[in-house]
């Protein structure tokens, strides 16, 4: 569904505000990677252009997301995020993993922010333990929940992006499956564009609901067996993965 007022350009430009603020772009930057003049990308934003439908799809395609979601009913705060204050907050806390070898799962969660630098340190920790299997066997579980500043969902900045995506290309050769917990429909529909670049698309559920749902969903396309209730359970308020792994079981005839 679509909601925009009668004003249609004030709408419109607002709206693309926010998701480049929540991408931690700013206008000369997104200006500048669309082929559009920063000058224009501002008259769009304050409502004051009549902007073309090919400069709509140059906008999209740099925020990484469908044209049908620029114009969808998702709202954010307009505040800018990737500022400095938002990594005050220590990378071993922000980036955090477990890993089950007997059962071939990875799991890790990002809480707030990542730079460029601190997502090829994430990549070559996560490729780093991938080597130590055979390819196509294991199954990845991503919280992407808590990537947020002061309250509201952020995505990947471009340049995470561009680091993702040659990450994804190394590490689709290894997983069988990948589930992703998103923070908003903006992510859910940002991280399919990526995958569609890097190739991890047909094997990668990005997700988007609530927590349980979302959990439960992951289980079902991991194929996770347990003889209790289990789940990888990922501690928000202090930033601590804790893995919860009692019983995986391959024979459903061990379950109780």
């Amino acid at each position: 569904m679509t909601y925009f007022s009668n004003d249609i350009r004030s709408e419109f430009g607002i709206r693309v505000k926010q998701l480049r603020a929540r991408s931690g772009m700013s206008q000369g930057i997104l200006a500048y990677r669309a082929g559009l003049d920063r000058t224009y990308i501002s008259g769009v934003e304050r409502g004051e252009r009549n902007i073309s439908l090919h400069n709509i799809e140059r906008i999209a395609i740099e925020l990484n997301i469908t044209v049908p979601y620029l114009c969808s009913d998702e709202r954010f705060y307009s505040e800018a995020a990737y500022l400095r204050k938002d990594f005050e907050i220590p990378f071993s806390k922000r980036f955090v993993y477990n890993v089950d070898y007997e059962n071939k799962i990875i799991a890790w969660q990002v809480n707030g922010v990542l730079s460029g630098q601190e997502t090829e340190s994430l990549g070559k920790t996560i490729l780093s333990v991938l080597s130590h299997f055979r390819k196509g066997e294991v199954r990845a579980f991503v919280d992407h929940r808590e990537m947020m500043v002061n309250g509201e969902p952020i995505v990947y900045s471009p340049d995470v992006a561009e680091k993702a995506i040659k990450i994804q290309e190394r590490m689709t050769e290894y997983c069988d499956q990948v589930a992703v917990l998103c923070n908003s429909q903006y992510m859910m529909n940002q991280l399919n564009q990526i995958t569609q670049k890097s190739g991890a698309f047909h094997k990668t559920n990005h997700l988007f609901g609530k927590d349980h749902e979302m959990i439960d969903q992951a289980h079902r396309l991991l194929n996770f067996a347990f003889n209790t209730y289990t789940y990888i359970f990922f501690c928000k308020s202090s930033f601590i993965l804790v893995c919860i792994i009692q019983s995986f079981y391959r024979d459903h005839s061990l379950l109780s």
